[in-house]
């Protein structure tokens, strides 16, 4: 058995996941969480600013498409994105992490509790609220001091692979959870806004996320409140960790050989040992950081694909599917018979040439089933298939010389 830190190897964008697998019977846990703080105000040349919360609270569409002037994207608000994700390795802070989604199947959401120290580790105890299967707390820490996971899944790298696939533009200043911030959109090329970021004036700390689909429906929306910068969030930070505790021995926290990062150019080279490891999937998901730990079942590889805004987690391990897979149901995504996790379905598990998949996903739906439906895939054998096998073992029986 063995259990990833998150979908990129540590605290995937916008969701900390748990997911626990087991060769021939796989178990993921997703969630994501609520809302709050209020909309920014269009300024300085926004393209649009009109989504977000009204007096009521209510949630607000996005009214109008990107203007026909902003064909690429904005250095300055390519700036204020790098500020973010650099922000969140060299401030010492602590606050709420707060994650809500929204889909056909409803909503869920998830709450965390997150501590950073600058040149060390970052812990996060989050709370499941979204499944209903328990109300204990689980931790994890993040010990890669040169690139810890940002708040609101905000990195280098994601940051990056935003400006790859989409249209980044400043659209003026507001305010999230009492603090002033600016105000950063990203824009898909068909003119129709796909995120907006609230950048903590002050620290430069994310504030709030919002995800859109084509149609304008926010799908996803993250926030970061109850703020403390410096040293009071350190103070916490040792209180919650423990006096003489190590890094790797932060109680209620389970630990395992996982090996992160391992960069893409080495995963792509452990194709040639017969792992699938696809470059890139479907919907301009490009592989951009992976990892690999060793179990009592054998290798796994856990492999991270994102646009800079959905990402998924694609599991890797050599093997069968169980017959009977406790906690999870079959449906059909893509026209492909698979399990996904109850009660959210958000993580998804099928067989194929030798290999069980596991997916756990931070993108539409739309995606996801594009997704699946690109990988490799072995289907139940037919009635007539399976008749002919029970035939032939039944003529083993009756011929001597079978």
């Amino acid at each position: 058995m063995f259990t990833p830190r998150s979908t990129d190897g540590r605290r995937r964008p916008l969701l900390v996941l748990t997911a626990i697998i087991a060769m021939g019977a796989p178990g993921c846990m997703l969630a994501g969480c609520s809302s709050q703080t209020g909309p920014a105000g269009a300024a300085g040349g926004s393209p649009a600013a009109s989504a977000g919360k009204a007096a009521d609270g209510t949630v607000q569409r996005p009214s109008r498409k990107r203007s026909s002037t902003l064909a690429r994207s904005s250095p300055m608000a390519l700036g204020l994105m790098t500020g973010a994700a650099q922000a969140a390795v060299t401030t010492q802070y602590q606050g709420e992490e707060i994650v809500s989604r929204w889909d056909a199947g409803g909503g869920t959401f998830l709450v965390s509790d997150i501590w950073h120290a600058p040149g060390g580790r970052t812990l996060t105890q989050t709370l499941d609220t979204g499944t209903g299967a328990s109300s204990q707390p689980y931790w994890s820490s993040d010990l890669d001091v040169d690139s810890p996971e940002g708040v609101l899944g905000i990195t280098t790298t994601l940051v990056r692979l935003l400006e790859a696939h989409y249209v980044v533009g400043y659209a003026g200043s507001g305010s999230a959870g009492n603090r002033p911030a600016q105000v950063v959109e990203a824009w898909r090329d068909d003119g129709s806004l796909a995120a907006r970021f609230w950048l903590d004036s002050a620290t430069k700390l994310p504030l709030e996320r919002e995800v859109f689909d084509t149609a304008a429906h926010m799908i996803n929306q993250g926030v970061f409140i109850n703020v403390q910068i410096g040293k009071h969030g350190a103070a916490t930070s040792n209180a919650v960790f423990g006096p003489g505790q190590s890094q790797g021995q932060t109680a209620g926290q389970q630990t395992g050989s996982w090996a992160y990062p391992i960069e893409p150019a080495k995963l792509l080279a452990l194709r040639q040992q017969g792992w699938q490891v696809p470059p890139a999937l479907p919907g301009g998901l490009m592989l951009f950081t992976g990892g690999m730990a060793r179990t009592t079942s054998g290798p796994v590889l856990d492999l991270g694909y994102s646009d800079g805004l959905s990402v998924i987690s694609l599991f890797e391990q050599r093997g069968k599917l169980a017959a009977k897979l406790t906690g999870w149901q079959k449906i059909k995504v893509a026209g492909r018979t698979v399990y996904a996790a109850v009660p959210t379905q958000r993580s998804l598990t099928w067989a194929g040439k030798g290999i069980v998949y596991t997916l756990i996903a931070d993108a539409p739906a739309k995606t996801v089933a594009t997704v699946v439906g690109a990988l490799p895939y072995d289907k139940p054998p037919g009635f007539w298939k399976r008749m002919s096998r029970g035939l032939s073992r039944m003529a083993s029986f009756v011929n001597p010389f079978g």
